[in-house]
């Protein structure tokens, strides 16, 4: 199969070729373009595969088919997302979309649930073995770790350690998919590990026999975008081979948590507009390459490139475009909002001069023109959603930098089903579930592999994101941030009691004294009286808007969570146990980012507020 079934990228739209066969060499370099380094788009969709191994052989052609008309459609309605394919390449149902995958030109991600000379063990032909290895040659393996409270000589044998390692598989995959492909006869099981149980658990984060009881009930009653799957029914091959009596063989759908309607044609709206943001964010990435390329700030650098865990390499290419955009759209919504309070000011100033003095009718064209350049202002913004934008991609790039810092010091969550993305704004709007789907993607090796010199990362992330005896990294940042935003609240505080005691002194000096004025002086002291008390509120205003006093709080707050850091650390006995505090500066960090967000969603740009 060709790669007909790709809509035009940008690459191929600008004239960039991309080869037409799809060769293991061909497959190997477009994934690490498209997964582990630049891309036409920066974050894929990535699709897991979960399904049966004992297909029925006539039901295959018709399966493969539904496959390809699967890929056609998500690729049509998003083309500003590459489709990556994660399968752990299971005899049936993982091959087969593997196959596909590869054949229409589609990266291929190897979720390992074990060491190959392992797995292996499971494939009982010859025939069975090489197609594996061929499959797995084509694609970037993501080779799991022995479950925790297992050996690899405890999973050699077939019995519930190895099942675990099954579980554990499925569970990677469900939680850092986009959308589940499920293979399925729609039947629950209570096989640990199989498909039915991969399924609930990218439903409801349940696994029974694995996930941990105490973190599942933080997670059970949440609404987000992780429960994701299409359901294609499939037969299987044996005695009760039928699917569940309300389904019937090759039926297609979509399959939510939804109460009301669990089972659609068509993908629902709110995932829609999930995708259409991480496609907004792949599209901002590829019009803006060169300046970020050019402006970016490298969490990275070629110096500790050398000693930190490849995994990183992804979430700073990403935090670098998550970061510069933030900076971008920031520079926008500071710009319109300095320019609308400005423009307050002076159609103050222009209505003074209209109501009070004579002579000056034409003031009330200066004012009419005014409110329409503010209004006009406030569309150009509003239109192109820069203050949303400005929230989401700061709010992407802070959880990257945490993820960044984490990967390097060696930082697990010590939970085998829970990982950074999965709590991340999950109070927030379910919207924001775009963000958790960037994060899925940087952070597919971070979760699987332990690689460079952690010892080395460790220290690495304690003075770089934490600070040391010099200063420096985040306890110091917010410490300069919370003095700057208190120097601001002072000024703020001032430049009204200034302008009140101004304008309340020239009303004095008019009352005493106007009759005596002519109207050259007491003309400018009538609009000075008008205007002084009106930059003071203006200025007021503006300092609400940027929620300045909240983000005193915040500031100093997160410097306290730091400082704190930073002296546990010292005090620290172990690598483990800074890794501990490490994590849990983290979480509170997650936490201050997600209320931060919060504070300035509830003061968006709104021209009617003035």
């Amino acid at each position: 199969m060709s790669k007909s079934y790709h809509s035009p990228s940008e690459a191929e739209k600008s004239g960039r070729p991309r080869p037409s066969v799809a060769t293991p060499e061909v497959i190997a370099a477009d994934l690490r373009s498209s997964i582990t380094g630049s891309a036409d788009h920066a974050v894929p969709m990535v699709i897991g595969v979960t399904g049966h191994r004992d297909l029925v052989p006539a039901e295959v052609p018709k399966i493969a088919a539904l496959v390809r008309r699967f890929f056609t459609e998500l690729q049509s309605q998003f083309p500003d997302m590459d489709l990556a394919i994660m399968s752990s390449l299971a005899e049936g149902a993982d091959r087969l979309v593997a196959r596909e995958a590869l054949a229409m030109g589609f990266p291929l991600l190897v979720a390992m649930p074990m060491p190959p000379e392992l797995y292996v063990q499971d494939f009982e032909s010859s025939s069975s073995r090489a197609e594996f290895e061929r499959l797995r040659a084509q694609g970037e393996v993501l080779q799991l770790p022995i479950a925790e409270g297992e050996s690899f000589e405890s999973v050699s044998e077939h019995g519930p350690a190895r099942d675990r390692q099954y579980a554990q598989a499925g569970v990677y995959l469900a939680a850092h998919c986009h959308v589940l492909l499920a293979l399925w006869d729609g039947k629950m099981s209570g096989k640990l590990g199989g498909t039915a149980q991969v399924v609930q658990f990218h439903h409801d984060d349940i696994m029974p026999g694995f996930t941990e009881a105490g973190r599942r009930s933080q997670q059970i009653l949440a609404d987000d975008e992780s429960d994701l799957v299409y359901h294609i029914v499939c037969s299987r091959d044996g005695a009760d081979g039928q699917p569940e009596p309300s389904l019937r063989p090759l039926q297609t759908g979509w399959y939510t948590t939804d109460d009301e309607h669990p089972r659609t044609e068509t993908i629902p709206e709110r995932y829609v507009r999930i995708f259409e943001r991480t496609s907004e964010f792949n599209r901002d990435a590829e019009r803006y390459s060169e300046h970020i390329a050019a402006g970016k700030y490298d969490l990275l650098s070629p110096e500790n490139r050398e000693f930190l865990p490849p995994a990183t390499a992804k979430i700073n290419e990403l935090f670098t475009i998550a970061d510069w955009l933030a900076i971008k759209f920031q520079k926008q919504v500071n710009f319109v909002l300095r320019a609308t309070y400005s423009l307050a000011v002076l159609m103050g100033l222009a209505f003074i001069a209209y109501s009070d003095l004579a002579n000056l009718d034409f003031m009330i064209y200066a004012f009419l023109f005014l409110f329409a350049l503010g209004v006009a202002l406030y569309i150009v913004a509003n239109k192109g959603e820069w203050h949303r934008s400005y929230l989401d991609y700061r709010a992407l790039a802070e959880g990257l930098r945490i993820q960044f810092y984490w990967t390097a010091a060696g930082v697990r969550s010590g939970y085998q089903t829970k990982f950074a993305h999965d709590n991340f704004l999950q109070k927030q709007d379910v919207e924001l579930g775009w963000i958790r789907n960037v994060m899925r993607v940087a952070v597919l090796r971070s979760d699987v592999e332990t690689s460079g010199d952690i010892d080395t990362g460790l220290d690495f992330a304690i003075r770089e994101w934490i600070g040391d005896e010099t200063g420096g990294g985040q306890s110091g940042y917010f410490e300069i941030k919370a003095r700057r935003r208190e120097r601001r609240v002072r000024m703020t505080g001032m430049l009204g009691l200034a302008c009140l005691g101004s304008g309340i002194l020239v009303a004095i000096v008019l009352a005493v004294f106007g009759s005596h004025f002519d109207e050259s002086v007491r003309n400018p002291l009538i609009i000075a009286m008008g205007i002084l008390p009106l930059i003071a509120a203006v200025r007021e205003a503006y300092s609400h808007k940027k929620a300045e006093k909240e983000l005193i709080k915040q500031y100093r707050f997160m410097h306290r969570i730091f400082s704190n850091a930073k002296r546990k650390l010292s005090n620290a006995e172990s690598a483990e146990q800074k890794r501990d505090i490490l994590h849990a500066v983290g979480n509170a960090a997650l936490d201050e980012h997600a209320e931060w967000i919060l504070i300035h969603r509830e003061r968006p740009l709104e021209h009617s507020k003035l």
